[in-house]
């Protein structure tokens, strides 16, 4: 079986790493091209490209380009396998496999269709996600179901652990998938369409903080955002990210959400709409990461100071 996968982040490396150890015929991988990232805006390749190896790799500005699916069809693959990769296929791409366009996607479809499943999920307060394997058409995750596979989500959970997490259960479902494709027994079922959730992509001010909201949506919000784009607040006029907070337990509170209640020795206590959250890990704004504690001793927070609402644009920093 010959196989041409696309994919670009992380939540793609393992399955590629799969099919790279597996019996099958790797003709290509297909990423998105080299990307500024860091401080000196250097072109850096994506993660998926960093460990194709010696394959052949493409890529294309856009896939629906007529020159690279002539260099597809070229290839004649019997499966493109697609994890995570960036851009829409379209169906001249689409119906070039004989045995089948093949996602990978992280959730439990039709839930939680688009770019951020994994994200979104931990921001509605799931406790379970899964990977699908998807027959891929031309519309956004909406194509028939082959496999899935279900997972816990973990209290301490954040975006990068649970990716982790379901980047492997993703791999061994493809491998699944492939072998069942190979046998002619590979189930195919229609997606309930009136069940669909979405899951856009994750926008800066997504990781904005409301303190007025109750603290299960705060700890919540944290954990789907971390790492990127990240939870961030502000007090003294001052930005600063949250990178972890736990659940704070306080009777009888009577001051206004975002209020300062308690400054421990490695925890800061805020107010919420419905009582309190303990921050244990943030950022001050061009600072260094550190203990909750350490922070509030060196920004002299005090009980009864308040983060703000937000005053300065998401672009500023």
């Amino acid at each position: 079986m010959k196989i041409l996968f696309f994919g670009t982040s992380d939540f793609a490396v393992p399955t590629l790493l799969a099919l790279m150890q597996s019996r099958y015929e790797l003709v290509g991988v297909v990423t998105q091209p080299d990307r500024p990232r860091g401080r000196g805006l250097r072109p850096s390749p994506s993660p998926v490209k960093r460990v194709a190896g010696g394959l052949p790799v493409f890529q294309p500005e856009k896939v629906r380009d007529r020159d690279f699916i002539e260099h597809v069809r070229r290839l004649s693959p019997d499966v493109v396998v697609l994890a995570a990769f960036g851009q829409i296929i379209p169906r001249r791409l689409l119906e070039i496999p004989p045995m089948g366009p093949i996602n990978v996607h992280a959730s439990l479809l039709p839930k939680y269709r688009g770019a951020a499943p994994i994200q979104w999920a931990l921001i509605s307060g799931e406790i379970e996600t899964g990977v699908t394997t998807m027959w891929m058409d031309e519309k956004l995750d909406t194509g028939d179901i082959l496999l899935q596979k279900t997972v816990p989500i973990q209290h301490e959970d954040n975006s990068q652990s649970l990716t982790e997490r379901l980047a492997k259960v993703g791999a061994d479902l493809l491998m699944e998938t492939l072998y069942l494709l190979e046998q002619g027994n590979c189930p195919r079922i229609s997606q309930n369409h009136e069940e669909a959730t979405y899951a856009p992509i994750l926008k800066p001010e997504d990781g904005y903080l409301d303190w007025e909201w109750k603290s299960r949506m705060v700890l919540n919000r944290i954990r789907g955002v971390t790492p990127k784009p990240g939870a961030y607040t502000e007090i003294k006029d001052r930005r600063i990210k949250i990178w972890r907070a736990e659940a704070g337990y306080e009777e009888n509170i009577v001051v206004e959400p975002g209020s300062v209640l308690a400054v421990e020795r490695q925890t800061v206590r805020v107010a919420t709409g419905d009582g309190a959250v303990d921050l244990v890990e943030v950022q001050p704004e061009n600072g260094k990461r550190m203990g909750a504690g350490d922070w509030s001793r060196g920004a002299r927070i005090q009980i009864g100071d308040r983060f703000q609402k937000l005053l300065r644009s998401t672009e500023e920093n």
